[in-house]
């Protein structure tokens, strides 16, 4: 409290500068779009994406600063603010909606309409923000020194960096060519695998790869080496305890989702890959929906005082002539009206599936949530923020809320995702803005302007979600080995499981129990959770991405604020490639729709046949490419500024 007490802004709040301008919202409009693309792709691929503040920081000092020549730390925190919007509705939609694609394959429909999709987007996200608005002094304000919301922290720091911003943003854009160069040559050109897999026959049920990709290297480096290792310690109980236990005692037995092959017979047609996908899922599961309610049941004490603030603030009649800048918030009758009038929306318009029931419990699931993700990223960032494990425990309880209330069938598991969505987009997007008013905070913007940047940042993104869910379906088709959609294709499990009563309960409260048991043991449980839903092949990059920090953290033969500079430098360079990557993926999904020869083939096809016959196209040659890109990285940061310094 004292440290706050004695926090002042970069920027007074009797400064003002330019903050709210027309170049920071057409730039933030582009960043989002841009950046929700390719956040779309690496979700629906590996399963979770990351922050897109810090490169979004980095690009507008890039163009503001240095293109334009213009100099206001406040315009350029208003870009970030508006473009990492793009990223948080991403995650929510695609953790979700891609359920909706594959009934509609599997029940011969229509697909969700666009307009249906944005109306979801724009909703859930304006609500995510709205939510939010109550919580700022309580977990940014009175919580500072306490709650370091490292993302928002350091996006603060690059943007307060000033005169280095062009040599930061130069990084960041080396980290997004060279990933999407790499990008290209593996999965557009297929010259080798971005997927490494072997088998261990010695020990059934167990298997080892990695998915060498440039994005996980920079998750891995950008989550650091403790969260890294817990993801990775997940990883390893599945892959190395648990499989082999389900292949070792049940080999003879047939268990749901199968409803014909044994498990011996899945594991002898599909390998471990096929015991994961059927079975180990639902046990990690069962374990981040265990962490979000833990997670939730810590929080409620401060939701509780939180909440009494806001009331407390309510009814305030103090003009923006009476208040600090620096202390200026969305007024509460806007916030409640608006919650309100959305919550009315959901519930009249006949597009969107979801009834009167469904709109109250999507308010009071959506609060609740938005505390424990602004709470949960101020912890773990916006990158490691659990939303699919918030969004698990609401796909559950809504579904069988609506199987109670005689709402089943395909009306009501359409209803379940529905909702699911909406509150997977409100944590998404309260998350992200809990960050964004973290930087505000340090950097001295205006809180009101961030939150109508926010909602813009939201609209936009909404409007662009649902041609780029379009796209990449068309392009690969969800479920596909391109793209998993792990998270959306659980969720469609689950409301199935629970509408039609053969949900595997069992495994479910096996990865409850495994959850409350790393909580005993004082380790963080979603990391830990997530590790354990994700396959192995994630967590293994992410893993090396956090020892390349452990390395350079380690150094012993470098100053602190060296070392600093070096760890920024690297956090930088990620962004580029978790950037470059998505942004080549979106590529390819256009690519994968262009039709060749007639129709017959599509021009992704004919990329792929190029490289793919080659002899790097092995194991071996994805792992060689793989080491030549983490000897780029340590070039580029830890080399590089050795030998500034010897010079």
């Amino acid at each position: 409290m004292k440290e706050q007490e004695n926090f002042k802004p970069f920027v007074p709040a009797e400064k003002t500068l330019p903050e709210f301008t027309a170049t920071s919202i057409i730039l933030g409009i582009i960043i989002a779009v841009l950046f929700g693309g390719a956040n779309a792709y690496l979700g629906l691929r590996v399963g979770m994406t990351v922050s897109a503040s810090i490169p979004a920081a980095v690009i507008s000092m890039g163009i503001i600063r240095v293109i334009l020549k213009r100099d206001s730390v406040l315009e350029n925190n208003m870009v970030q603010t508006i473009g990492s919007a793009g990223e948080s509705v991403a995650a929510g939609a695609i953790f979700t909606l891609p359920a909706l694609f594959l009934w509609a394959n599997e029940w011969k429909t229509a697909f969700p309409s666009l307009l249906e999709i944005a109306i979801i987007a724009a909703i859930g996200g304006c609500l995510g923000v709205l939510f939010m608005v109550p919580l700022r002094k309580a977990l940014i304000v009175k919580e500072h020194g306490t709650l370091p919301y490292p993302e928002g922290q350091a996006c603060a720091e690059v943007l307060l960096a000033g005169e280095e911003g062009g040599a930061k943003a130069g990084l960041v854009f080396k980290g997004l060519g060279i990933a999407a160069l790499y990008k290209f040559i593996a999965d557009g050109l297929k010259l080798f695998p971005s997927e490494v897999h072997y088998e261990i026959p010695a020990y059934p049920g167990a298997g080892a790869g990695a998915d060498v990709l440039p994005a996980l290297l920079g998750v891995g480096y950008i989550c650091g080496t403790k969260i890294s290792s817990y993801l990775f310690a997940g990883g390893v109980l599945g892959w190395f305890v648990l499989m082999p236990m389900i292949v070792l005692f049940g080999s003879n037995i047939v268990l749901f989702p199968s409803t014909s092959q044994t498990i011996g017979q899945i594991y002898a047609e599909l390998g471990s890959m096929g015991i994961w996908s059927n079975y180990i899922k639902y046990i990690g599961a069962g374990a981040v929906a265990a962490g979000g309610f833990i997670s939730l049941i810590k929080s409620l004490p401060l939701i509780v005082t939180t909440f009494k603030d806001a009331i407390k603030d309510f009814g305030k009649t103090s003009s923006d002539n009476d208040t600090l800048r620096t202390d200026r918030d969305l007024p509460m009758s806007f916030i409640l009206a608006g919650i309100v009038i959305f919550a009315l929306i959901l519930w009249l318009i006949p597009l969107v599936p979801i009834n009167l029931f469904s709109a109250f419990m999507i308010v009071v699931f959506g609060f609740f949530f938005a505390t424990v993700s602004s709470r949960m990223v101020g912890l773990i960032g916006s990158s490691n923020n659990p939303v699919s494990g918030m969004t698990i425990a609401t796909v559950l309880i809504a579904s069988i809320l609506l199987k109670l209330t005689g709402q089943t069938g395909r009306e009501g598991m359409i209803a379940a995702i529905a909702i699911g969505a909406v509150i997977c987009i409100i944590a998404a997007i309260a998350g992200d803005t809990s960050q964004d008013l973290k930087t505000g905070y340090i950097v001295g913007a205006t809180p009101k302007r961030q939150q109508i940047g926010e909602l813009i940042g939201v609209v936009a993104s909404a409007v662009a979600i649902g041609a780029i869910l379009y796209l990449l379906n068309a392009a690969w088709g969800y479920g596909s080995t391109q793209l998993p959609a792990a998270q959306a294709t659980l969720m469609k499990m689950i409301v199935e499981g629970v509408m039609g009563g053969n949900l595997p309960w069992n495994l479910i409260f096996v990865g409850v129990f495994i959850g409350i048991v790393v909580e005993i043991l004082g380790i963080p449980v979603l990391p830990f959770a997530v590790g354990l839903y994700l396959p192995i092949h994630l967590s293994v990059p992410m893993m090396i991405g956090g020892a390349i920090r452990w390395i350079i953290e380690k150094k012993k033969d470098m100053d602190e604020a060296k070392k600093k500079a070096v760890v920024e430098d690297g956090v930088l360079f990620s962004s580029g490639l978790i950037a470059g990557e998505g942004l080549i993926g979106i590529l390819l999904a256009v690519f994968a729709i262009i039709p060749m020869k007639g129709g017959s083939s599509n021009l992704g096809e004919i990329l792929g046949n190029f490289g793919s016959q080659t002899f790097l196209n092995s194991n071996l040659g994805g792992i060689v490419f793989f080491l030549i890109l983490i000897a780029i990285f340590f070039k580029l940061t830890l080399f590089k500024k050795a030998k500034s310094n010897e010079e």
